[in-house]
């Protein structure tokens, strides 16, 4: 397989059009490696490449599960070793795009060989979840797990039940699990790494332009259509940056003009914690600036 193009960078600092350069340049494949552009009904909200953009190169892992699914790291691994597979046999030279930092780390360190959990231990600590608040299971996981209750927001419903699964179906903390290493699918070495970089303002004014472009091309219509179906809160496509405030002002709890405002402070929020994760992460990979 020809050596990989790693892309990483924070959102709408323009990690997808310099995937489709690269694709052009090299006879490449581009796979994605952002959490919420797996979503098939978040095309818009998520900014995912129009099919415009994806008839110019192939495209791999993009909306291809429901927003009802409880899309995890350790399934787009999965998902991508598949892509990689396909990008050998095909091929093309693979470019892996996107801004959710644990896929990276996913994909160049492995992820920690943590035993399946038992389904009736699965089902009774979602049942617990239905009952309880994030706190009251937090706090049952201090007494159970008090290293993995330290490092979790006790809001963090998803987070919580799953570090209650694993104490209690394998009497081993979560936090020992993580610490055992995984097989990675690419070694860093072996892979051209860059960093999309971007001033603060320019990223700023990128993420409320695109806001604003987003509004226009639909992300309303997109929102309805994800309101009727009545997602769980806690799944991970029901935290789109935006959606909360667009699915407000359809209920008629906010004015349209608060709700992209909102949208706005969300988006820009994730950049400065994704700025924070590439600064700590991937000091080693070439930074290329954007102005």
């Amino acid at each position: 397989m020809p050596v990989p193009i790693l892309i990483a960078g924070p959102t709408a600092s323009g990690k997808s059009a310099l995937a489709l350069e690269m694709a052009a340049r090299h006879g490449g494949a581009v796979l994605n490696a952002d959490s919420m552009q797996v979503y098939r009904e978040l095309r818009i909200l998520s900014a995912r490449p129009t099919p415009e953009e994806e008839a110019r190169a192939p495209h791999r892992l993009f909306g291809h599960v429901s927003v009802r699914d409880a899309y995890s790291v350790g399934r787009w691994l999965d998902d991508v070793a598949g892509a990689l597979a396909w990008c050998a046999g095909a091929g093309y030279r693979p470019i892996i795009v996107g801004g959710t930092g644990l896929y990276f780390k996913a994909l160049l360190e492995g992820l920690a060989p943590i035993p399946s959990v038992a389904p009736e231990i699965r089902a009774h600590w979602r049942r617990e979840a239905g009952v309880r608040t994030a706190p009251e299971l937090h706090k049952v996981l201090a007494v159970r797990d008090p290293e993995m209750a330290a490092r979790l927001d006790p809001g963090d419903t998803q987070r919580i039940v799953r570090a209650l699964e694993v104490i209690d179906s394998t009497s081993v903390s979560l936090a020992e699990w993580q610490r055992r290493p995984g097989t990675p699918l690419i070694r860093e070495h072996e892979a051209e790494c860059y960093v999309v970089s971007r001033s603060r303002e320019e990223v700023r004014r990128r993420v409320d332009t695109r806001f604003d472009a987003m509004i226009a091309a639909g992300a309303l219509e997109e929102a309805r259509a994800i309101a009727a179906l009545d997602l769980d809160p806690e799944l991970p496509a029901a935290r789109a940056h935006g959606l909360r405030p667009l699915l407000a002002y359809l209920r008629g709890k906010m004015t349209l003009d608060a709700a992209v405002e909102a949208g706005k402070l969300e988006t820009r929020q994730y950049v400065k914690r994704q700025e924070i994760w590439l600064r700590r992460n991937m000091i080693a990979w070439k930074t290329i600036s954007s102005q």
